[in-house]
């Protein structure tokens, strides 16, 4: 079998091929950066699957996370696929599934509530609208841009990403607030929340603005981040409606294993579920 090695030519192939998969760029981006940092790794030597092995451990040795370990060798493990050496996969690490997340990362409502509160004390009016449209529609922050005018007015938004396409409804309330934001700011037509040359707004311009809010509103940084927004909404649909077949679909998911990671009560709950049980005489 030909000795397998990392040249620049295959990663820049290898791109091409993700490119025409359809991966998403943050997607592709991570995979190239991933099997860069395995191509240094090797430092031009043959890739064997002792070596592979080899790669898998010093990760762990040098601290990365189960979580990080796991989507790096993802990317490896795609790379091999690709030029054919399926032979030279690795194993994942395993890991249980948690059966709740860590209260010091998950966004509350109270805490939601008085990031909205302050960025409108703070007559930041497109970042408050920003909060709740993606809160109160599930949406994912690359997804804002499909946010448009004709969309606010027709009350839904046609939403395309990695390769599927679907419909998010827009609430009467989130509607009126962003009727009156496009009339007081004369955006006539396309996405409602763009930077002043007219361009979509950027995830990490978004963070940045979000982030402003912390110390004012009260919250910890590290619960911050527009995605946690999103997880706020499944856990608030899925209380009300117990439907995880029906919020994996609302939220563009393609497996509701996906979905169940969104849901997973805090500590706070699993600790007062278990306390409710009364299996202690």
């Amino acid at each position: 079998m030909k000795k397998a090695r990392i040249t620049k030519k295959i990663i820049s192939e290898f791109q091409d091929y993700l490119i025409k998969e359809e991966k998403s760029p943050s997607t592709i981006s991570k995979y190239i950066h991933d099997i860069r940092v395995f191509a240094k790794y090797l430092s031009g030597g043959e890739i064997t699957k002792e070596t592979v092995i080899a790669y898998k451990q010093e990760l762990i040795d040098n601290g990365y996370t189960v979580c990080s370990v796991n989507s790096m060798l993802a990317a490896v493990n795609g790379l091999f696929a690709f030029i054919g050496r399926h032979d030279l996969k690795v194993k994942t690490i395993k890991v249980q599934r948690k059966v709740y997340c860590p209260e010091e990362k998950e966004l509350t409502q109270e805490e939601y509530e008085r990031l909205c509160l302050t960025a409108q004390r703070k007559h930041n009016e497109r970042l408050y609208l920003i909060l709740q449209t993606i809160c109160s529609t599930g949406i994912r922050v690359s997804e804002l841009q499909y946010i448009s005018v004709e969309a606010v007015k027709n009350g839904e938004a046609v939403v395309s990403c990695k390769g599927k396409t679907r419909t998010v409804f827009l609430v009467k309330g989130l509607r009126k607030k962003l009727l009156r934001y496009i009339s007081d700011h004369k955006i006539k037509s396309g996405a409602v929340f763009t930077t002043r040359k007219g361009k979509p707004l950027s995830r990490s311009a978004i963070w940045r603005e979000m982030k402003s809010l912390c110390k004012e509103a009260n919250v910890s940084p590290s619960k911050v981040f527009p995605h946690n927004l999103r997880h706020l909404f499944a856990r608030v649909f899925y209380n009300i409606e117990k439907d995880i077949a029906k919020l994996a679909d609302i939220l563009g998911h393609s497996s509701i294993e996906t979905t169940r990671i969104y849901i997973i009560s805090t500590g706070a709950e699993h600790r007062r579920q278990m306390e409710n049980m009364r299996l202690i005489l």
